[in-house]
């Protein structure tokens, strides 16, 4: 994923939000993404782990075919 890319991410309990990446953060446990959500336009940082499935938070935003 790259920088003004729209992604979903996953949020305790509810549907995926959409957002767009700001900013971000390499690590050797993961990738640190800023992303912009309606609500929080300033964003809020999430955290994709390299290792384990369920520590994928933001993933990339799939648009129905037209």
């Amino acid at each position: 994923m790259k920088l003004h890319e729209r992604v979903t991410v996953k949020t305790d309990g509810g549907p995926r939000r959409i957002g767009t990446i700001q900013a971000i953060e390499e690590f050797s446990e993961g990738v640190m993404y800023l992303v912009a959500l309606d609500e929080y336009p300033t964003g809020i940082w999430f955290f994709n782990e390299t290792s384990h499935p369920d520590g994928i938070f933001v993933e990339p935003l799939t648009e129905p075919a037209k």
